[in-house]
């Protein structure tokens, strides 16, 4: 196998590995705490993310993979350090999420996250055209993510409101 072939499946292999360490620490909190947690009802059900979070690391790695391949110089270094950034605020999240129970935390870390995958965007693409494409999947998604992660957060902090109650129609004793 030539070192190609072994640089390629390595970019690809290492947002799997943060990925699977993630999931693998949080799915216990995921089928006890985080059931408990008041939710949107717009939320996917739980088995949507492990598959979609598959997809979007392995298009990181095909990504990370072309800026190393075509990437030259002080561009090519960049776009590596916002890569390896992004890389690390996503694998930061789930900890933070699941097993500290930070919710504030998290909405931080994911609106950071959010900033830097742009501008990962923006450095993928100068190197190389679909790096940077592949990566606005991951984009959608993290914003998708980020107004969950927001609303989880403000549906279950202790200042939050309860939903308003609709007024109950009142008999009307006279009408009888």
């Amino acid at each position: 196998m030539d070192m190609s072939w072994i640089s390629f499946f390595g970019w690809i292999l290492l947002p799997q590995v943060g990925g699977i360490l993630g999931g693998l620490a949080t799915a216990k909190q995921i089928k006890t705490w985080y059931e408990k947690l008041l939710k949107p009802s717009w939320r996917p059900p739980n088995a949507v993310f492990g598959p979609v979070w598959t997809i979007l690391y392995l298009f990181m790695g095909i990504a990370s993979y072309l800026v190393v391949r075509d990437g030259q110089g002080s561009f090519k270094t960049l776009a590596l350090t916002f890569y390896f950034i992004q890389l690390f605020l996503n694998w930061s999240w789930s900890p933070v999420f699941f097993i500290l129970h930070q919710l504030g935390a998290a909405v931080v870390i994911i609106l950071i996250l959010f900033i830097n995958i742009f501008i990962c965007i923006l450095q993928f693409w100068r190197i190389n055209p679909y790096a940077g494409m592949l990566l606005v999947p991951y984009l959608i998604w993290v914003g998708f993510a980020s107004a969950l992660t927001i609303s989880i957060w403000q549906l279950n902090s202790p200042y939050a409101q309860p939903p308003p109650r609709r007024p109950r129609p009142v008999s009307d004793s006279y009408q009888q």
